[in-house]
């Protein structure tokens, strides 16, 4: 259990590590204006118009790196801080977010499994905290609610893994678009890719404390029935 607890730490500074960076890059590259001058939400109307995608509208939403696309509505939800601005991290968020329009679009195939896990994953966050630490305390007389757990917390685990080249594929189409369009200079071309580098990093970290998290509860589990 030791190991698992300075697992557990690792991936905790590394998750404040990246986090940290990627705040600083964000900061950094948000004051890089576009050589064009083209804000965010422009971006975003012409990358989803030379991709041939008429019905995602783009909004402005409040909160800081909050920008997500939401296939239910399909909408493309800039921060207003991206919205806005005409800066090559504006650029590259706002890209980044259009490139899960397009997946979409295109059928990739995992955003599509992603979509299909995210009932099960709602479902599951809602309720796994309290069904863990229900099989966590009943565990020597009803073993299986802790199984019921930790299969629900799989479920999220995955969600996280499957996540990934969805992440790291909206990205590569946001670069190579951005490159195709003109829209942005081999120099500024180098900051936008950085920028979203440390974003998917992010999902990485996330990804390994989902799994460490789960792993530590397979342990309570073997380590409590031998116990028994």
């Amino acid at each position: 259990m030791y190991s698992a607890y300075i697992l557990f730490g690792a991936i905790a500074l590394v998750s404040y590590a990246v986090s940290a960076t990627l705040h600083r890059k964000f900061e950094k590259y948000s004051h890089l204006p576009m050589p064009s001058g083209i804000k965010g939400k422009d971006i975003a109307s012409k990358m989803l118009a030379d991709n041939g995608i008429r019905n995602v509208k783009v909004t402005s939403i409040a909160g800081v790196l909050t920008d997500h696309f939401n296939p239910a509505n399909n909408t493309v939800n800039l921060s207003s801080n991206v919205y806005a601005s005409n800066s090559v991290a504006a650029a590259a968020v706002a890209a980044h977010e259009c490139g899960h329009a397009v997946q979409r679009a295109v059928s990739y195939p995992w955003i599509g499994l992603r979509s299909a896990l995210v009932p099960a994953v709602s479902f599951a966050s809602q309720w796994v905290q309290w069904v863990l630490l229900a099989g966590i305390v009943l565990l020597n007389v009803f073993p299986i609610l802790l199984i019921c757990g930790i299969a629900m917390f799989a479920c999220t685990t995955i969600f996280s893994f499957v996540t990934l080249p969805v992440e790291f594929d909206a990205s590569r189409r946001a670069l190579a678009w951005l490159d195709k369009s003109g829209a942005i200079s081999q120099q500024h071309r180098e900051a936008a890719r950085d920028a979203l580098k440390w974003a998917a990093l992010t999902y990485v970290v996330a990804a390994l404390s989902s799994l460490a998290t789960l792993v530590y509860y397979l342990m309570i589990f073997l380590n409590g029935r031998r116990r028994s």
